[in-house]
């Protein structure tokens, strides 16, 4: 997260190196959480709310292109999750939602973009050919026009809620990827997204910050200690029940030594490191 306070001297540093920056919105939810992690007024809500539009997302992403043009370096989007299902309707919804996140990025100045899923290439080609043309890029769009404080940086005034549906998406994704994870599948997809370390960091970073502050739900319900056991519980028996080989029990022992922990682990692959 404090990186976006500095892209100017990592492009410095990297300069004989680096070709550009990458805007990579899983990482960075993780980190902004991580780094504000004791301040109650920097809660956020849902995963599923945090989008790219946004205050404090839309201005590191708008950021990014601004500096990266101004030294003659590419920036690259962030990932579409998505993968393909053979459900008609799952695709249809979900490729709409992807063509508008590409269109909001080449729109911009993103010189380029990336996804989760080779089914997914065409649609950003499409969205990204319709800015660029012919050109290989659009290092010229120098965003002169924006301007992006600190303030801006930080702002995590926007509507959203903490709900129920989020607490337990996030403890069931979690239980999944360590799970994943400690079969040695470093990425894995649920739920027809790729969830990789990133988002299984989100997931209990704000499990994490949300008992240990108390966060309030939009039903007025606090989200405590006793909530998360039970959802877990919840989860975990509706998770074994699949008859699957799946390290489900360890993965939720993992979590729990995260989730319920006095300090806030570093990374959650530390702990899970002890398991292999």
């Amino acid at each position: 997260m404090l990186a976006a306070f500095e892209m100017d001297e990592i492009l410095y540093e990297l300069r004989e190196h680096a070709a550009g920056l990458n805007a990579g919105r899983w990482d960075y939810i993780f980190s902004f959480i991580k780094k504000l992690r004791s301040r109650p007024d920097k809660l956020l809500p849902d995963r599923a709310q945090i989008t790219m539009s946004v205050p404090f997302m839309r201005a590191y992403a708008e950021l990014l292109v601004k500096t990266c043009h101004r030294r003659g370096a590419h920036a690259i989007g962030g990932m579409a999750a998505f993968i393909p299902s053979r459900d008609p309707e799952v695709n249809a919804a979900a490729f709409a939602k992807v063509r508008a996140d590409k269109d909001r990025e080449a729109a911009q100045g993103y010189d380029g973009t990336w996804v989760a899923h080779p089914g997914l290439v065409p649609v950003a080609v499409e969205a990204f050919g319709a800015v660029l043309g012919e050109r290989p890029h659009q290092k010229d769009t120098l965003r002169d026009d924006l301007s992006v404080t600190a303030t801006d940086l930080l702002n995590t005034d926007f509507p959203g809620s903490v709900t129920e549906a989020g607490v337990r998406t996030n403890v069931d994704v979690a239980i999944q990827y360590l799970a994943a994870w400690l079969s040695g599948d470093g990425a894995a997809a649920i739920y027809n997204l790729m969830e990789d370390a990133a988002t299984a960091e989100i997931s209990r970073a704000q499990l994490w910050q949300w008992i240990r502050h108390g966060a309030v739900q939009g039903d007025g319900e606090r989200v405590t200690r006793a909530m998360y056991e039970a959802l877990r519980d919840e989860e975990l028996k509706r998770l074994n029940a699949g008859g699957n080989a799946a390290r489900y029990d360890e993965a939720a022992q993992i979590l729990d030594s995260l989730v319920l922990a006095e300090a806030f682990a570093p990374f959650l692959t530390l702990e899970a490191y002890e398991r292999l």
